[in-house]
């Protein structure tokens, strides 16, 4: 098995539903090709350099998986069909040097994916209290 990351570029008008689907077809799409996905990355909206397809901004994600050479040539295949995706690149990681840069890539977007999470949790908290003070704000002025 070799180390892959293929980088997606979708349409910017596309709502978020679609561009989960996107996603779910991407992940199916691999896992159907016999690969192991280790991380999906949400490199969000961003603008581009030059204009493609008449778009300024994109939307992008990068899958970092393990899988058989062989079956590189039908995943790209099979994504060149998809009108929603406007560009891709796959990148191999071949010798060890190369690979251990693709597990530190991996481990840094899971440590990245682990904060984002807590992130909102707290954030969630946060808006909890906040709604709690309210309330006994609230039950104080009326009494």
């Amino acid at each position: 098995m070799r180390h892959y990351e293929l980088l997606v570029i979708l349409k910017p008008t596309l709502t978020d539903e679609e561009k989960l689907s996107q996603v779910d077809f991407l992940k199916e799409l691999l896992s159907k090709n016999e690969a192991t996905i280790e991380v999906i990355e949400d490199k969000g909206t961003r603008v581009l350099a030059y204009e493609i397809q008449k778009h300024k901004r994109a939307h992008y994600f990068v899958f970092y998986f393990t899988a058989h050479g062989s079956s590189i040539s039908e995943i790209e295949r099979m994504i060149r069909f998809n009108e929603d995706i406007i560009k891709f690149m796959t990148v191999k990681y071949e010798n060890k040097k190369e690979v251990s840069f693709w597990e530190t890539l991996v481990n840094s977007v899971k440590k990245d994916n682990g904060k984002k999470e807590e992130d909102k949790i707290t954030q969630e908290k946060k808006k909890e209290t906040e709604a709690d003070k309210e309330i006994n704000e609230e039950a104080t002025e009326e009494k």
